[in-house]
C-alpha cells in the first residue's frame, strides 16, 4: 500500500484527502517508481479547482523523482534501482504520492548530480525556464526582459540562465524580502508592484524604450501593465494566470501599443518530442549540476500537509520551489 493525495470535487485547497492505496504491478510500458520528493506547482491548483478540467475523483500532482522498483513489459530505456525524474499533464497526474505505476515515457534518467530533492523542484520549473530562455526567442547579449513573480520557483531559475545568457533582468515582486531574493539570483532591477506603477519604472530603467520580452505568469492582474512594458515589436509571454485569466481583448490593441507579439505557450508542446526534451533537460542538468543555477527550496512539506501547502501557494506565501518530502 502506498500514500495518495486525491480529491473528488473541485474546489478550494480543503478538498485535498490523503488515503491508502494499492499500487499494483506495472503493466507494458509502465513501471514502478518509489518517490523520494515530488514537486508542488501552482499548476496543481488549477487540477483542483476545476480550471484544468479532468474526470474526478483522480489523484494531482504532475511531477516527482524517485526510483525504479518494478520494470512492466517492454521497457528497455531504464533498469531497476535507476535514478529518475518526470514531470508532464494529464499522462504525469497522480504524483502526490509515495509510490505509482505510471508509464515510462515521460521519465528522465537523473545524473549523479541532481539530487532528488532539486529534481522534484526542478523538472517542471527548470524545463519551463529552459523553453523560455531558448526557444521563445533568439536572444542576444545586451537584450533586456521584464519577469513578473521573480522570486518564484521558475522565476528565480529564469533569472539566473538570462544572466548566463547576458540579459538584463528587471523582476517584478509583492515584497521587499521576495525583492532581495529576486537581485540576489541575477535581476538588476526589481519593482515591488505593491507600491509601484510597473509600466512607468520599466520605462524610466529603459530610457523610455521598453523591454525586448515580458514573461508574465500573473495574467490579468498584470496584462495590461505587461503590455505597456514593451518596446515597439515586442513580445508578451504568458506563462500563468496566478491572478486569473486574461481578459478578452481586441488585436487591434497590440497594434496600437506598437505592433506587439502575444504568446501563451505550454510546456508540453516543447518536450512532446523525446529528442527535444532530453536536449533541453540535458542544459538544465549541466546548469543545475554545475552550480551555475541554483535551485532554491525553501518550503518542505509530508504528503499529510497538502491542504496546508495549497494554501500556501495561493496566498503567495512562499518563494523558491516547494515540495513533498516521502
Amino acid at each position: 500500500m502506498a500514500k495518495a493525495v486525491r480529491f473528488n470535487t473541485t474546489g478550494g485547497p480543503e478538498v485535498l484527502y490523503l488515503e491508502q492505496v494499492e499500487v499494483g504491478d506495472p503493466g507494458p510500458g509502465e513501471v514502478r517508481v518509489r518517490h523520494v520528493a515530488v514537486g508542488i506547482n501552482y499548476a496543481d491548483t488549477y487540477f483542483r479547482n476545476g480550471t484544468y478540467a479532468i474526470p474526478l475523483p483522480n489523484g494531482i500532482g504532475v511531477e516527482a523523482s524517485g526510483v525504479v522498483v518494478a520494470l512492466g513489459e517492454g521497457v528497455s530505456h531504464l533498469a531497476l534501482g535507476d535514478r529518475v525524474t518526470y514531470t508532464g499533464f494529464i499522462n504525469t497526474l497522480g504524483a502526490y504520492s509515495s509510490e505509482r505505476v505510471i508509464s515510462a515515457a515521460p521519465l528522465i534518467k537523473l545524473p549523479e548530480t541532481i539530487s532528488f530533492e532539486a529534481a522534484a523542484a526542478a523538472t517542471m520549473r527548470g524545463l519551463t525556464a529552459a523553453y523560455l530562455m531558448r526557444r521563445i526567442r533568439d536572444f542576444k547579449p545586451g537584450d533586456t526582459i521584464l519577469l513578473h513573480a521573480a522570486a518564484g520557483g521558475v522565476g528565480m531559475i529564469v533569472s539566473q540562465w538570462a544572466k548566463l545568457l547576458g540579459l538584463n533582468v528587471i523582476g517584478t515582486v509583492s515584497t521587499p524580502a521576495k525583492a532581495e531574493l529576486a537581485l540576489a539570483h541575477g535581476c538588476s532591477h526589481v519593482i515591488n508592484y505593491s507600491t509601484e506603477n510597473v509600466a512607468e519604472r520599466v520605462r524610466a530603467l529603459t530610457g523610455g524604450v521598453g523591454v525586448d520580452v515580458v514573461y508574465d505568469s500573473v495574467g490579468k492582474n498584470t496584462f495590461m501593465a505587461s503590455l505597456d512594458s514593451l518596446r515597439k515589436r515586442g513580445l508578451l509571454v504568458c506563462v500563468g494566470t496566478a491572478s486569473g485569466p486574461v481578459p478578452p481583448f481586441d488585436p487591434v490593441l497590440l497594434a496600437m501599443k506598437g505592433s506587439l507579439f502575444v504568446t501563451r505557450p505550454a510546456l508540453a508542446d516543447y518536450i512532446a518530442d523525446p529528442a527535444e526534451k532530453a536536449a533541453l533537460a540535458g542544459e538544465l542538468f549541466d546548469h543545475v549540476g554545475s552550480g551555475r543555477i541554483k535551485i532554491e527550496i525553501n518550503q518542505h512539506y509530508a504528503l499529510e500537509d497538502a491542504v496546508q501547502a495549497h494554501r500556501d501557494l495561493e496566498a503567495r506565501k512562499t518563494t523558491g520551489s516547494s515540495i513533498f518530502v516521502i
